[in-house]
């Protein structure tokens, strides 16, 4: 029987790498893409300004909020792309099961944003940031006896 192609997605709230081992365990980064608003002040992401709103009691007015950060908007959306991402790569018969890397805030909303399909295909998931490791020393994370450990 032939063992599972399994997939590591290492991302955090602009970053991803799709890891797989190659025929000697070391790990490869396949591919990896980043945000394109992940260097940007929250001023250059939302250039409108803020809706107003007039005041019953007399006739001032105010800004009216936004409800997500600009910065925490653009996290939400990029963890929807490589959602995406992932979903093509699984329709396509790259992995049999994945990993997912990532710091828990964006491991959260990875767990809003993932499919019941996509979702069945998650072997586990692991609360750290490694985004900024090598590939020679993912070893050390991304270990079996590490994995054992993860949610």
């Amino acid at each position: 029987m032939k063992p599972a192609k399994l997939l590591y997605v290492i991302a955090d709230g602009g970053r991803a790498r799709f890891i797989e081992r190659d025929s000697q365990g070391r790990f490869r980064t396949a591919s990896s893409f980043e945000s394109s608003s992940l260097h940007k002040q929250s001023r250059d992401i939302a250039t409108d300004r803020p809706g107003r709103v007039f005041e019953s009691a007399d006739s001032s007015r105010h800004g009216i909020e936004p409800r997500l950060d600009p910065h925490e908007a653009e996290k939400r959306s990029f963890v929807d792309l490589v959602v995406a991402e992932i979903g093509r790569a699984h329709a396509a018969r790259s992995f049999d099961q994945f990993v997912f890397v990532a710091p828990p805030k964006v491991v959260g909303e990875f767990r809003r944003a993932v499919p019941a399909t996509l979702a069945s295909a998650l072997k586990c998931t692991l609360q750290k940031d490694l985004t900024n490791t090598p590939d020679q020393d993912l070893t050390a994370h991304l270990s079996p006896e590490a994995l054992r450990e993860a949610t």
